[in-house]
């Protein structure tokens, strides 16, 4: 499984911690492990996460940047993901359905929601033309 350099050490203290407490984003990271849109590895990113009922939400802001992050390609590609999440004094690892949310109204909805976890997403969205995306990750049973 590849993970840039400062992914890598946000998953390992996102192991340590079992996923509590990670660094600045606290109890609201997950690891989220897609194919790689080219290259076909599996790729594990850390994202901060919100819920909306039983679904997981992250957002692709990239920090603003003009382009897409790179794992949002790749759950285009490849919808089949890997959540790894805190679950009482553990992580649990699940199988799950990426979807991006075309709808505008449901994405401000939940855009909305994540900044009230990440504030800085609202920044995020100010530097860019795109309209950052919203994903939502569904279990699959």
């Amino acid at each position: 499984m590849r993970a840039s350099g400062w992914n890598q050490k946000t998953i390992a203290e996102f192991h340590e911690k079992k996923g509590l407490g990670v660094g600045m984003w606290g109890d609201h990271v997950l690891l989220m492990t897609a194919k790689g849109a080219k290259s076909g590895d599996d790729i594990c990113t850390p994202l901060v996460y919100g819920r909306d009922g039983d679904r997981y939400v992250i957002v692709a802001s990239k920090g603003g940047a003009p382009t897409h992050p790179s794992w949002f390609e790749n759950i285009k590609t490849n919808p089949e993901v890997e959540v790894e999440v805190a679950n009482k004094g553990g992580t649990e690892k699940f199988q799950a359905r990426a979807q991006v949310i075309d709808s505008r109204p449901e994405r401000d909805r939940l855009f909305k929601e994540m900044c009230k976890i990440w504030p800085s997403y609202a920044d995020y969205q100010t530097r860019t033309e795109r309209v950052i995306p919203v994903v939502i990750l569904e279990r699959e049973s």
